[in-house]
């Protein structure tokens, strides 16, 4: 019971622990309140990567690109017959996979008109299924028009486009030049205009352009693997023609004038959706402002599948605005249908890459090294979501690591702030130490005395810090707010982060370490004083007295 009273009164009276209480408090709470907000910003930026890219992901290394899912494939496993792409994923990995789609990835040049002087970036154009391209990723989930997030649609729509951002909620600033985004501002820019004829608005490849890809996969093989390559014959089976795997049709011969085009009442042949960073900016008020809206027309140049490639161009128009709140992709990508740019590069049948969405709880590296071994890696790419961004997420990580450590450190501070105080304590308290022994006390119970100060100590400062740390976590967009009307400057700006609150995440067992770290140091920093206390002879402590 004497243990429990002095360790009370050396808590109440003495001044001095309340700075080591102070020093752990604050420790406490800095890591928490740091560890919580890089948790919000890699679980925000992680979902919305994934949100992004599918689970697993089969690409093609040659530009030409790689048959569709239901096409035979170009360079089956030695030994195994040939099979439809399709059929070799469901066969490998068909009861983990809850959707497929195909896309066609291509580097591209995107220019339109603003005020009258041309706008240029350089964009990714990525041609997707309509109906597929929502069931891999979250693609849906980040346009703007309510009806296309339920089901995509490359059409222009009436209106009811978003004034706010959706995805922050009615908080978000208004965007006011959304209003009459669509038919409404298509027909007032157009109007006037003079109709011209259709099927002039593009300029299409060359007459002679007429690329075999099945040839170029056969050159490409025979100089990778010289005379091992098996003939085209040998690869084929009983019935099958090569011929007919790739028929000679050309996509761009029946391209003739055929009716006058009105841009009031009609949209060009291609659609598509933009980034939508590709067509806003921020003032340094912090609007945002549009340089293109969905009904304006923009113009894409791409290279085709040839060798060597040549650029073609043509006109489309757009319908919606892609938001992942990523300026890397937001800043970079455009999509149009699948079959539209499969046209224009002339890879009809062909495409760049397979997204794969796997089912819930399905390890998806495990799917990875199945399928590489039903895909030969010199041909084709296989790679998961988290191999796509390893390098963004492993710098992240250890950013993560490195801020921890150099905030334990503020703690470790605190642990040698409470061993010069109890080594201070146990100089001061040596008579007192003294006469406890003389009155029959052990050394094991002075020893408790110091390990339950330090125990108390650790307590106390971890126990408030996790509430004010908490409460910092809780509160911290106001208060970032707060700073920013005293200072005049703003401590988060969304246009340099793209989200318009600063994200948090509280893991209670990151909590719970940090508590317990804290804690474990003060008890260990008593250690020492507490063993010197009780190994103090209680005749050497009354021996000047």
């Amino acid at each position: 019971m004497y243990k429990l009273l002095l360790c009370w009164r050396y808590l109440r009276t003495r001044y001095i622990a309340l700075a080591s209480i102070m020093s752990v408090m604050l420790g406490v709470a800095t890591m928490i309140v740091v560890n919580s907000v890089m948790a919000g910003f890699t679980h925000e930026m992680q979902d919305r990567i994934h949100g992004i890219l599918s689970d697993v992901t089969i690409e093609c290394h040659s530009l030409e690109g790689m048959p569709d899912l239901n096409d035979l494939e170009f360079f089956p496993p030695e030994g195994d017959r040939r099979r439809t792409v399709r059929e070799r994923i469901e066969r490998t990995v068909g009861d983990r996979i809850e959707g497929m789609t195909a896309t066609v990835i291509v580097p591209a040049m995107l220019s339109y008109q603003h005020g009258g002087r041309w706008v240029t970036r350089q964009v990714q154009v990525i041609g997707i299924d309509e109906k597929t391209q929502s069931q891999v990723s979250d693609f849906g989930k980040y346009l703007q028009h309510p009806e296309n997030r339920q089901q995509m649609e490359f059409r222009l729509r009436e209106g009811g486009y978003d004034t706010r951002d959706h995805q922050t909620g009615p908080d978000a600033p208004e965007r006011v030049e959304m209003r009459n985004a669509g038919w409404a501002h298509r027909r007032a820019k157009f109007a006037g205009q003079q109709l011209m004829p259709t099927g002039l608005q593009s300029s299409g490849p060359s007459e002679n352009f007429r690329p075999d890809p099945f040839q170029r996969h056969q050159q490409m093989a025979a100089r990778q693997e010289g005379p091992a390559l098996a003939p085209a014959a040998a690869q084929t089976g009983p019935n099958e023609n090569p011929a007919d795997w790739f028929p000679p049709t050309d996509p761009f011969a029946a391209r003739t004038p055929s009716s006058q085009f009105d841009p009031t009442r009609q949209t060009q042949p291609g659609t598509a959706v933009l980034g939508i960073a590709l067509a806003s900016f921020r003032t340094p008020e912090g609007e945002e402002r549009f340089l293109a809206l969905p009904g304006d027309d923009v113009q894409l140049t791409i290279p085709t599948a040839g060798t060597p490639p040549k650029p073609i161009s043509d006109t489309f128009t757009v319908v919606d605005f892609y938001e992942s709140k990523m300026s890397e992709y937001d800043s970079s990508l455009v999509f149009v249908p699948i079959q539209r740019l499969q046209e224009l590069r002339g890879m009809k049948g062909m495409v760049s890459s397979i997204q794969i969405k796997l089912k819930p709880g399905v390890d998806a590296a495990e799917v990875r090294d199945q399928l590489r071994l039903k895909f030969p890696a010199a041909y084709y790419g296989i790679l998961t979501w988290r191999d796509k961004q390893g390098p963004l997420l492993a710098a992240v990580q250890m950013e993560t690591a490195i801020l921890n450590v150099l905030l334990f450190l503020i703690i470790t501070v605190a642990g040698f702030g409470i061993l010069a105080i109890f080594l201070m304590i146990v100089v001061e308290k040596t008579r007192d130490i003294g006469i406890l022994k003389s009155l029959g006390a052990s050394g094991q119970g002075v020893m408790g005395i110091f390990l339950a100060y330090g125990l108390s100590l650790g307590l106390i400062g971890s126990g408030v810090g996790l509430v004010l740390g908490l409460l910092f976590v809780g509160h911290i967009n106001q208060i970032a707010d707060l700073l920013g009307r005293i200072t005049g400057q703003k401590f988060f700006d969304p246009s340099v982060y793209y989200f318009y609150e600063i994200p948090t995440v509280v893991d209670p067992l990151t909590v719970a370490w940090i508590v317990g770290g804290a804690i474990t140091i003060a008890v260990l920093a008593s250690v020492l004083p507490a063993l010197r206390a009780a190994l103090l002879h209680p005749v050497e402590a009354l021996r000047y007295e």
